[in-house]
């Protein structure tokens, strides 16, 4: 099914419970994710309606990730990055405070770039090293790094640039759960818990390695 009840749409959708019984499904990754239709007519606003999204995909006017987007329902996940060739604007889906996705506008050569968080690792053939990647990517790299580690990805030549390994001191955002949208610097790794403790300001909170992302 191409639609899907507003009132089930995931919480992390920035648009309103009432309104149209139905809106676009993502192609895939629903509970993630967040279809180009309402990231440019719901969260933008510089579309109409969806036939104004299917000329601009005809035309190959909207870039994801440096790719143009084949579908009025390509979705985007959190650090995906959206190009609008006619205004020359690049914007990158993250979280804001309270959770909910939106759309900040990068510079030019920010777009060329993301983050993803590594979730499985494993040896091919060869001794070669495979990272499986939260948004769904393989890559093959000797970059040395572990899982829970972030890396960062160049999307044009499709390799990893560096490793941000979790550890005491660094960067992350919180994605899921109840703190999701908070914004940090771990101030001591419980890794017999799977937790962290983080300090957001003049707090700390205890949030699970698993439901946050290293970003620098």
């Amino acid at each position: 099914m191409s639609y899907l009840k507003r009132q089930r749409v995931p919480k992390k959708w920035p648009i309103p419970r009432k309104g149209t019984a139905y809106v676009v499904r993502p192609l895939s990754n629903l509970k993630d994710s967040v279809p180009i239709l309402v990231a440019l007519r719901d969260m933008l606003k510089i579309v109409q309606n969806r036939k104004e999204v299917k000329k601009a995909v005809h035309d190959k006017i909207i870039l994801i990730n440096t790719k143009p987007a084949r579908d009025d329902k390509n979705h985007i996940v959190l650090f995906d990055s959206i190009c609008l060739i006619p205004s020359r604007k690049n914007y990158r889906l993250e979280l804001s405070e309270i959770g909910k996705f939106a759309l900040n506008e990068i510079k030019e050569t920010e777009a060329g770039k993301k983050i993803s968080k590594i979730t499985g690792k494993k040896i091919l053939a060869g001794k070669k090293i495979q990272l499986n990647l939260s948004d769904g990517a393989n890559y093959l790299s000797n970059v040395k790094c572990n899982v829970n580690d972030s890396v960062l990805i160049n999307l044009k030549n499709k390799k990893i640039e560096k490793c941000l390994p979790l550890k005491e001191n660094a960067s992350v955002v919180v994605v899921a759960g109840k703190h999701a949208g908070k914004k940090g610097i771990i101030e001591k790794l419980k890794e017999e818990r799977k937790m962290a403790k983080l300090n957001i300001g003049k707090d700390s909170i205890n949030v699970l390695i698993k439901q946050m992302i290293v970003v620098e």
